[in-house]
């Protein structure tokens, strides 16, 4: 008999146990996540002669390091009425609770640092790890999923998400299945590598522009998904905090990429004008 899944059933724990370790979901997650990231970006660093994996997984440790606490800080600043009466759970990770937009700008200054100390281009480091921070965030927002955290407003769909009673949120009765944003946004993240690894097979772009493809297709992917969760953010005009950073950071990425899609051109016609003023002296120089 045929059985059709009605709903997404969450995971009756948040841990897993091996043997006597107990390792959180949401770490391993992120662990893994990490993981297929040091690995397809060390691949991609090889494949083009400038680092080796060595070196890119010692970046990588640096990255994380400083994604970890701008993401953290991030989270807290944002949400500090959470942590407020509280200051203890402010280093407690493992409970969830990371902003992604603070932890790619402490990953990007810290893993760009420790690229310049070993040789590696910051601009050709950015492209080689595009793609594999989109691959790290598809899998690592599977750890809200363990967590039951962070998900959408109530749905019927087929794929909705099923939540324990004592997770879900005040007002809804038990039994209630929300939209699963994780998955959106592992699914989105997911695509967004692939196009990127497209992109910079067939396309010749100029060292760093694929990093800002990166940004406009992952804050673009953020600004529809945070309009569908219903967890506590701060709002603005309607709009929550991090739609608003989105929406910025686009405006950033389009302006940044037209601005040097002028300059190139301007830059080619120079070049241009150049060889035509050189082929002329050349004439002249000729009939004289």
């Amino acid at each position: 008999m045929l059985v059709l899944v009605a709903s997404i059933p969450s995971p009756s724990s948040s841990s897993l146990h091996l043997g006597p370790l107990r390792v959180t979901a949401y770490g391993l997650m992120i662990g893994l996540g990490v993981a297929a990231a040091v690995w397809l970006a060390g691949r991609r660093a090889e494949a083009r002669h400038v680092a080796s994996q060595d070196d890119i997984a010692a970046v990588g440790m640096w990255a994380v390091a400083g994604g970890l606490v701008g993401a953290r800080l991030y989270h807290v600043v944002t949400d500090w009425d959470r942590f407020a009466t509280d200051v203890w759970a402010i280093p407690a990770v493992w409970r969830g609770g990371l902003g992604i937009p603070g932890g790619l700008a402490g990953g990007v200054v810290v893993g760009l640092f420790a690229a310049r100390r070993r040789g590696i281009d910051v601009r050709v480091m950015l492209d080689i790890a595009a793609p594999a921070v989109a691959l790290a965030q598809a899998i690592g927002r599977w750890g809200n999923w363990w967590n039951q955290e962070l998900f959408g407003r109530p749905t019927s769909l087929p794929w909705a998400l099923q939540i324990d009673d004592a997770h879900v949120p005040a007002g809804y009765a038990p039994g209630t299945t929300f939209h699963p944003t994780f998955l959106y946004e592992s699914v989105w993240n997911l695509s967004l590598c692939g196009v990127l690894l497209l992109i910079d097979r067939r396309a010749s772009l100029r060292p760093g522009r694929l990093f800002a493809f990166y940004l406009g297709g992952y804050f673009l992917g953020r600004v529809w998904i945070e309009g569908v969760r219903i967890d506590p953010a701060p709002e603005v005009a309607g709009l929550r905090w991090n739609q608003w950073l989105s929406i910025a950071v686009l405006v950033g990425v389009v302006t940044f990429l037209l601005a040097d899609r002028l300059r190139a051109a301007s830059t080619a016609e120079e070049v241009m004008q150049e060889d035509d003023d050189a082929v002329v002296g050349a004439e002249q120089s000729e009939v004289s």
